[in-house]
């Protein structure tokens, strides 16, 4: 029985998991590596760490399974989207290090091109808005910060790509300079409807075209491992970024199936098929795959603080140990008080879309507590999903409310408590999967049906298999009640707009 091998390198971690062909898992391996905040609203990653821990895990797996190269059909890559890498073109060495998606630098150049009425070109050619969170405006960030960075790349001497396409390069040995549709679709630099890198969109943001990668489809033959990494070769097939490749994982291939990821943020998708569903919510018209050439697309909400919520109540407060200690802390909470976290710690994403605005807590008494807060940041992820939930069904008419089920995935859906809450406000089924691995399953799948080891994706959808359904269960009174308190929260919240870095 053949392996698959999917590289799933997240924003705190690089994981390794070996898929058998019924999809099962045969083993895995994770490590974290360290993040970088250099000054207020900056993310970085040392690409070398990305590396490293990437082939650790990979080979850490590979050592659990007892597979060798040989063993594995193929290897398929998802990433951290939005991260930006800008490399040598011949050495390989990074010339600063990695712009995390998180990353907020560039809000002032995002206000000027926004205040210059550049939007609507950009909006209209990329599905995306003009926001900091996209890859273009920190490559031209480098480009202009790093000593003789423009100059060396208008000779043709830098790389730039989104993580996965550091990780080809790195893997095949610098022969690949290579991502897929969906990755190029995060970048302001690609036009989703013509599926090619835009000359306009490389003039405004001063990239050369000398450093994009090849766009190829999602799921391909992008190259072959140099055989000192795995002890033999191994093809890599399939690439795509983390949220599409959970699209995949979670079977939504039907126009209408949504499907949202709690990770360090949270992420939901709705499958609009061929056709690109301009939004009038402020969400992002993006591409979900392509197989074959032809492009998937669909409406995304990107919610920039989910589980980081729970992790600044552990690291930042010290009000929990472990993140597993949230859920019954919140249900110790007292139902007589009302408080809300707005957790806008690096801005606020869609359907808001404010960088300059900043985290605040509200409906705090005398008796606000540890339970109290684990309350708040718990329900924070499931308001914000609401708000995605309520644009999605405004930009997509033909949702049919009564049978409209959300698919989630992420480490945040261990918690029963999150998860029926989120039910509840949703006044929807949520479904959560056997298989919690969506994003890497994804990107298995990718690989594994270039290689033939997985069927065409209606047979695969099959394998999907129901974990636990969480139904509401609240009244449509209090569901309203606190609806329109978590409004009221945010429009207070909005309506200071300190700016960036604050006061």
């Amino acid at each position: 029985m053949p392996f698959v091998m999917a590289i799933d390198q997240g924003t705190t971690s690089s994981r390794a998991i070996l898929f058998r062909s019924d999809i099962s898992i045969a083993a895995s391996a994770q490590q974290e590596f360290p993040q970088h905040f250099p000054a207020s609203g900056w993310v970085e990653h040392e690409p070398e760490d990305i590396w490293a821990t990437t082939i650790a895990t990979c080979r850490a797996a590979m050592d659990k399974a007892g597979a060798t190269a040989a063993d594995i059909a193929a290897i398929g890559i998802t990433n951290q989207r939005e991260t930006v890498v800008v490399w040598d073109a011949v050495s390989g060495h990074a010339i600063h290090r990695a712009i995390v998606w998180q990353d907020r630098r560039t809000a002032e150049f995002c206000t000027r091109l926004k205040a210059e009425g550049l939007e609507p070109m950009v909006t209209a050619k990329t599905g995306l808005i003009i926001d900091p969170y996209f890859s273009g405006t920190k490559v031209a960030w480098l480009l202009d910060n790093v000593p003789g960075a423009r100059a060396r790349a208008e000779r043709g001497e830098l790389k730039f790509g989104t993580v996965d396409c550091y990780l080809l390069w790195r893997l095949t040995g610098g022969k690949v300079h290579a991502t897929d549709a969906t990755n190029a679709s995060r970048t302001l630099l690609f036009n989703i409807h013509d599926g090619a890198w835009d000359d306009e969109l490389l003039k405004l943001l001063g990239v050369p075209r000398s450093m994009l990668p090849e766009v190829r489809d999602s799921s391909a033959h992008f190259g072959d491992s140099v055989p000192e990494l795995f002890g033999g070769s191994i093809t890599i097939r399939g690439i795509a970024g983390d949220q599409q490749a959970a699209t995949i994982g979670q079977a939504c291939f039907t126009p209408g199936m949504i499907k949202s990821t709690y990770g360090t943020g949270c992420f939901a998708l709705l499958n609009t098929g061929a056709t690109p569903v301009k939004s009038n919510n402020k969400l992002l018209t993006t591409v979900a795959y392509q197989l074959d050439g032809k492009r998937t697309y669909a409406l995304e909400g990107s919610i920039f603080v989910a589980g980081s919520a729970v992790q600044w109540l552990r690291d930042g407060l010290g009000v929990i140990k472990h993140a597993s200690e949230t859920g019954p802390l919140a249900d110790k909470s007292d139902s007589a008080q009302s408080v809300y976290l707005v957790p806008a710690f690096v801005g606020m994403g869609a359907p808001y879309w404010n960088p300059r605005v900043r985290g605040a807590l509200f409906g705090l008494t005398r008796n606000t507590g540890p339970a109290e807060l684990a309350h708040a940041a718990l329900e924070s992820v499931c308001y914000q999903t609401f708000d995605l939930w309520a644009a999605m069904r405004a930009d997509w008419p033909d949702a049919d409310a009564a049978t409209t089920v959300l698919r989630v995935d992420g480490g945040m859906t261990a918690s029963d408590w999150t998860m029926q809450r989120l039910a509840d406000l949703l006044d929807a089924p949520v479904d959560r999967p056997v298989i919690q691995e969506t994003t890497a399953l994804g990107a298995a799948y990718l690989a594994g049906l270039s290689a033939g080891v997985f069927p065409e994706p209606q047979k695969f959808a099959d394998n999907w298999r129901l974990d636990h359904r969480f139904r509401p269960a609240m009244s449509a009174s209090t569901r309203e009640r606190k609806l329109a308190g978590w409004a009221r929260a945010v429009k207070g919240l909005l309506a200071t707009d300190e700016g960036e870095g604050g006061r």
